[in-house]
């Protein structure tokens, strides 16, 4: 029986003079985790949002609040994401020197750790930390802005790693970030991803916020029944 997928509206794309409103819409439309993206001008070119916007989407919200670090350092600010409200953390492999004891650091709070790739960074980067991992991220853009044009190129790279998952550690989740609407939804899923991460694509989506996740959900349920 294929696993459920999930979807995780992702704020970077919400109105923020209107972030409450907008995070109980994504919640009332049937989205299953809010996700930060959090951004330090350093490893992405865009400074984004910090701990303070996790407190603030925390207290909105009933949902699992699943923050993406893209930082530089990340070892350094879990503990802060932790108190604000963090459900998972995910942190870039590209940006750790020591992932298993940055993944133990994120665990020994009672968080879900997950491990993030970039769209040229080859599988084997993950492999160390596999059975370490309670979730694994797939960038399917170049990651630093919302609203980037899908890579392709990554779908096989979602086959691979659905099929390591399937032999290896079952129960991880296999998510993907960048470029998620209802075309590249289907796509993916067949892929074997769990979890899809949308922005533009449910807050800037026709008809509103709650129509554009469960148009999102529907496309996506197509290839996962």
């Amino acid at each position: 029986m294929s696993r459920p997928i999930r979807i995780a509206a992702s704020v970077l794309s919400a109105d923020f003079t209107r972030l409450g409103d907008a995070v109980a819409a994504a919640e009332r439309g049937g989205a299953d985790w809010i996700h930060v993206d959090v951004m330090d001008g350093r490893f992405v070119p865009e400074i984004t949002i910090g701990a303070v916007i996790v407190e603030a989407v925390r207290s909105a919200t009933r949902l699992p609040v699943d923050v993406h670090l893209m930082i530089v350092e990340p070892e350094r600010h879990v503990d802060r994401f932790v108190r604000a409200g963090a459900t998972s953390i995910t942190v870039h492999a590209e940006a750790s020197r020591h992932l298993h004891r940055l993944l133990q650091q994120i665990k020994d709070h009672g968080v879900r750790g997950g491990v993030a790739l970039n769209p040229a960074t080859p599988l084997v980067m993950l492999e160390p930390v596999l059975e370490a991992v309670d979730m694994t991220l797939l960038m399917t853009v170049n990651p630093g802005y919302a609203g980037q044009r899908f890579i392709r190129g990554v779908l096989p790279k979602i086959r691979q790693l659905a099929g390591w998952l399937a032999e290896r550690t079952a129960g991880v989740d296999l998510q993907v970030d960048g470029g998620i609407n209802e075309t590249t939804a289907p796509e993916v899923v067949a892929a074997g991803a769990t979890v899809l991460v949308a922005a533009s694509a449910i807050f800037h989506g026709d008809g509103g916020i709650e129509a554009s996740v469960a148009r999102l959900r529907a496309a996506a349920d197509v290839r996962a029944r």
